[in-house]
C-alpha cells in the first residue's frame, strides 16, 4: 500500500475512489474528540463493503466467555465495544433514485483528513445511468471544544439538468457488530422521536439506546439547517431509527447544502431522566451557535494541541506526515478529560480488541501524554488503575494469589480476556502499571501522588510477585514460572527473562518508594503501612527475592536468554523466512510458530528499554544483535522498541528504518490489518522512537552532593534524509523546545525555572 495517500505534511488525501480498498482508507479517515468518535465511512449510502462504525467513549457490553472447558480463574466475561447510533447518516435520492456510489459511475473522488484542523472532507462528481451528473462536497468533524456535539455539512449540485432532491438527515440504530457472537443484538430501544415543522428549526430528531446487562443508555439528537426553503418535509420514526425526508428542486449550478448538526449524551455523565433533554440542548446549542462559530472554537482547540506537541521534521514528508498522522489519532483517541476512560488499541476506528484497555497504556502511550500535554491527562492515566486496585485484588484472589494483578484487558478492573496464555500468563502486565508511576513521578515531579494513590498500587503489585515467584533450594534461586512473556509467540514458558527482570524491578522500587516516604511524607506512610498490614519481614523476603532471583544466560553469546530453552529452538534469521509465509500469524499453524524461534515483538529488548540505566551500551548492542535478526515485529508495538535501542547503539540507519515502519504502520497497511482499525496504542511509539529515540532523551543517574540523582539526558543524532527535527516536551513544570540540526542542537526553555540537563553527555543550564 506505499503510496496510496499523496505525501503531504499535514493531510491524507486520497485521489481516486478504489472500492477494494475502502475499509483500509474507512479507518484512516477516522475522527474522533475522547468522547465519541467514528471511521470514514460516507455520509450517504454505500451498498459496497464498508465497515459502519460509531464508538461512545466509555460504553462496553459484557458478552459472556464461551470455552469447551471452564477453568479456575477465567473471567466471567470478555468486554466489546458496540457499534453506536450512526448519527452522521444522510441519505441522498435524486428522481426518486438512491445516490450511491456502489452504484453510480464516479467520475472524479478525493477524501481528504486534515490534521491541522481535525477535519474530513470528501469531493466527488458521479453519474447515473439515465445521465443525471451531480457534485458533491460533504466536510465533518466532532468538536475538541464542546465534546458532545457535531458536525456535518452536506453540498449537492446538479451539473447537467434540473433534478428533483430527497434529502433524509436520519439517526440509524439498527446497527450490529461485525464480531458479535450468534448474531446478538446489544442494543434496545429507549426513545424514538422525529419531528418537523415550518420555519425555524425546520426539523429535528433525537433516538436513545440502552445497552443490555451493562444498561448504558446513550442519546442522539440532530438538528439542520437548509440553505434552500424545501418545497416539504415529513417525518419518520420507527424502532431504533428515525428521519426527516426533505423535498427540494435544484437547477443546474444550484448548490443545496444541508448542515447537520450532532448532539451525544450518555448516562456515564447525566442521570438517566436528563441524559436525552441533555443531547437534544447539544444538538439545538450546536444549530444555534452555527458551523463557522463551532469550527472556529475546534480549530483552535487543534491549534493549541499542536503547538504543544507537534513534532515537525525538515526534509522528509513521509516521515513528517506520519508522526502527524499518530500524534493526531492519539489525540483524537483520548482527551484525559475523565479518569475513568482509558485507551483501547484501535481508539474510534475499528470493533478489533473491544476497545477494552491493555497494558499498551501504560508501556507507550503514558510517556506521550506525560511530555506533550499537561500532567493531569497522564494522571488521570494512573487514576484509572488506581481506582481498579480493588478489581485487581479480586484478579490476584481468583488463580489463589496475594497482592494485586491488573487484568491483560478489562473495561471496569476486571480481567475479560478468554484466552488461558494471556488471561493466566502474561502477567508482566503488572510490572507496566508500577512503571508508568515511576515514569509520571520522574517527569511530572508529582511526589504527593506516590503518598496519595502510587505506593498502595506499587505495594500490592510487589506482593503478587512475592506470591507468585518461588524459591528453588538446588538452585538457591526465586524462579516464576509457566507464564507468557511480551513475545506472544511464546506460551507457557519458565523464567521469562523480561518478566523476571521488571518483578525485581517492581520490588526494589517499592523498597526505594518505602524509604522515600518514611523521610518526606512520615505520616502518610505510617497510615499506609497500617492500612496494608505491611510487616518488616515482608520487606526482607523482597529484599531476598531481589539478591536471589534467576535470569536466563547465554554465557558464550553473553545475552539474556528470553526464557528458559530458547537456546533449543532452531536458530533461524527472518531473512531465512519466504516472502509468501509472512505475516506468520496468517499463514502458519500456532504450533508451527510456538516451535520456531521467531519473536513477534520486543521482549528482552522491551526491558532493556525501560531499564536503559541499568544496562551498558556493550549489552544493549550484544543482545540487539541477537535478537533483532530473529524478530518479526508482529506485533505493532515492537518496532519502535528497537528502533530506540538501534539509534542509542549507533545503528542510525536501522534506527531510521525501524520508524518509518511504525510511522507509516497504517498509512501503508504494513502488517495488512489496517481495515480493522488503526494501531492507536502504537502510535505513541512513533513518537516515543524520535524522543527518545534519535533525541536520545532520558533519565540518567548521576552522582549527586549526597546522594545519586537523576538528571534529563539528550544525546540527539538526526538521520541522513533531515535537515532538521524540532518538538517540545513538559519536564518537571517546564516547556523545553528541542531543535536538532546536522550542525548542532540547540535546548530553549519556554516556560517554567531554570534547569540543568545533559546535552550530549556535557552538563548545560536552561
Amino acid at each position: 500500500m506505499k503510496d496510496y495517500f499523496k505525501l503531504d505534511e499535514w493531510k491524507i488525501i486520497e485521489e481516486g475512489f478504489k472500492p477494494g480498498e475502502n475499509r483500509f482508507t474507512e479507518s484512516i479517515m477516522s475522527l474522533g474528540n475522547g468522547h465519541m468518535g467514528m471511521r470514514g465511512n460516507f455520509e450517504e449510502k454505500y451498498s459496497g463493503d464498508s465497515l459502519q462504525g460509531t464508538y461512545i467513549a466509555g460504553v462496553y457490553y459484557p458478552d459472556k466467555t464461551v470455552v469447551g472447558w471452564w477453568k479456575v480463574g477465567y473471567p466471567e466475561y470478555y468486554a466489546k465495544v458496540p457499534n453506536a447510533t450512526n448519527f452522521i447518516g444522510i441519505d441522498v435520492r435524486i428522481n426518486g433514485e438512491e445516490l450511491d456510489l456502489a452504484c453510480w459511475q464516479v467520475n472524479s473522488f478525493r477524501r481528504e483528513l486534515n490534521m491541522e484542523q481535525g477535519f474530513l472532507k470528501r469531493t466527488f462528481t458521479a453519474e447515473n445511468d439515465a445521465g443525471v451528473q451531480v457534485a458533491v462536497s460533504a466536510r465533518r468533524f466532532l468538536s475538541m471544544a464542546r465534546r458532545e456535539i457535531g458536525a456535518v455539512s452536506y453540498s449537492i449540485t446538479p451539473l447537467n439538468q434540473e433534478i428533483e432532491l430527497e434529502l433524509v438527515p436520519y439517526l440509524d440504530g439498527t446497527i450490529t457488530n461485525e464480531d458479535a457472537n450468534y448474531g446478538e443484538v446489544f442494543w434496545k430501544a429507549s426513545l424514538s422521536k422525529a419531528e418537523t415543522g415550518v420555519g425555524e428549526p425546520a426539523g429535528r430528531g433525537c433516538l436513545a439506546l440502552r445497552t443490555k446487562k451493562s444498561d448504558f443508555l446513550v442519546a442522539a439528537a440532530m438538528e439542520y439547517k437548509l440553505n434552500k426553503h424545501p418545497v416539504e418535509i415529513t417525518a419518520c420514526q420507527e424502532k431504533k431509527y428515525v428521519d426527516n425526508s426533505i423535498f427540494l428542486t435544484a437547477k443546474p449550478g444550484e448548490e443545496i447544502n444541508l448542515t447537520k448538526y450532532i448532539g451525544v449524551t450518555t448516562n456515564r455523565d447525566y442521570p438517566d431522566d436528563d441524559t436525552i433533554s441533555q443531547a437534544r440542548s447539544r444538538a439545538r446549542e450546536a444549530r444555534n451557535a452555527g458551523w463557522q462559530k463551532l469550527f472556529a472554537e475546534h480549530s483552535r482547540a487543534w491549534k493549541d494541541i499542536w503547538d504543544e506537541g507537534d513534532i515537525r521534521i525538515e526534509g522528509d514528508a513521509a516521515a513528517q506526515q506520519g508522526i502527524r498522522f499518530n500524534i493526531f489519532q492519539l489525540n483524537q483517541t483520548y482527551t484525559g478529560h475523565d479518569p475513568r476512560l482509558n485507551i483501547g488499541p484501535k481508539g474510534f476506528t475499528g470493533e478489533k480488541y473491544g476497545g477494552a484497555t491493555y497494558w499498551d497504556t501504560e508501556a507507550y502511550c503514558l510517556p506521550f501524554y506525560l511530555n506533550t500535554r499537561d500532567n493531569e491527562i497522564a494522571r488521570n492515566l494512573l487514576l484509572y488503575r488506581y481506582h481498579h486496585l480493588d478489581k485487581a485484588r479480586e484478579n490476584a484472589d481468583k488463580l489463589g494469589l496475594d497482592g494485586a494483578l491488573y487484568p491483560m484487558v478489562t473495561m471496569n478492573g476486571e480481567e475479560c480476556h478468554n484466552e488461558w496464555e494471556i488471561t493466566f500468563e502474561e502477567i508482566h502486565r503488572n510490572a507496566a502499571i508500577v512503571y508508568a508511576i515511576y515514569n509520571y513521578i520522574q517527569y511530572s515531579g508529582d511526589r504527593e501522588y506516590l503518598a496519595d494513590y502510587g505506593f498502595e498500587v506499587i505495594a500490592e503489585v510487589a506482593r503478587f510477585w512475592e506470591d507468585r515467584a518461588h524459591f528453588n533450594p538446588r538452585k538457591n534461586k526465586y524462579m516464576i514460572l509457566g507464564v507468557t512473556g511480551p513475545n506472544e509467540y511464546e506460551n507457557n514458558v519458565h523464567n521469562n527473562w523480561y518478566t523476571n527482570r521488571m518483578a525485581v524491578w517492581c520490588l526494589e522500587y517499592a523498597l526505594e518508594t518505602i524509604d522515600y516516604l518514611k523521610d518526606g511524607y512520615p505520616g502518610s506512610f505510617q497510615k499506609l503501612w497500617n492500612e496494608l498490614g505491611l510487616s518488616a519481614g515482608e520487606l526482607e523476603k523482597w529484599r531476598d527475592m531481589i539478591d536471589k532471583m534467576y535470569y536466563p544466560y547465554v554465557e558464550d553469546l553473553e545475552v539474556f536468554e528470553q526464557q528458559d530453552g530458547y537456546m533449543d529452538k532452531e536458530l533461524k534469521s527472518v531473512a531465512e523466512i519466504p516472502e509468501e509465509d509472512l505475516p506468520l500469524h496468517q499463514n502458519w499453524s500456532w504450533d508451527r510458530i510456538l516451535r520456531s524461534c521467531y519473536i513477534k515483538q520486543a521482549d528482552v529488548l522491551q526491558g532493556l528499554y525501560f531499564l536503559s540505566d541499568h544496562y551498558d551500551l556493550a549489552t544493549k548492542k550484544l543482545n540487539f544483535d541477537f535478537y533483532e535478526p530473529r524478530t518479526v515485529h508482529e506485533s505493532s508495538l515492537s518496532p519502535c522498541v528497537y528502533s530506540i535501542i538501534a539509534a542509542e547503539i549507533g545503528y542510525q540507519e536501522r534506527a531510521y528504518e525501524l520508524y518509518l515502519r511504525t510511522a507509516r504502520l497504517d498509512l501503508e497497511n504494513i502488517n495488512k490489518d489496517t481495515e480493522d482499525g488503526l494501531h492507536i496504542t502504537s502510535m505513541a511509539g512513533t513518537w516515543m522512537s524520535i524522543v527518545h529515540g534519535f533525541a536520545g532523551m532520558k533519565l540518567k543517574r548521576i552522582a549527586g552532593e549526597e546522594k545519586e540523582e537523576r538528571i534529563l539526558s539528550l544525546e540527539p543524532f538526526i538521520p541522513e534524509k533531515w535537515k532538521s527535527y524540532s518538538f517540545k516536551i513538559n519536564y518537571l513544570g517546564r516547556i523545553l523546545n528541542i531543535k536538532v540540526t546536522s550542525t548542532g542542537s540547540r535546548v530553549t526553555r519556554e516556560q517554567g525555572e531554570p534547569l540543568k540537563i545533559l546535552l550530549e553527555g556535557e552538563k548545560q543550564k536552561i
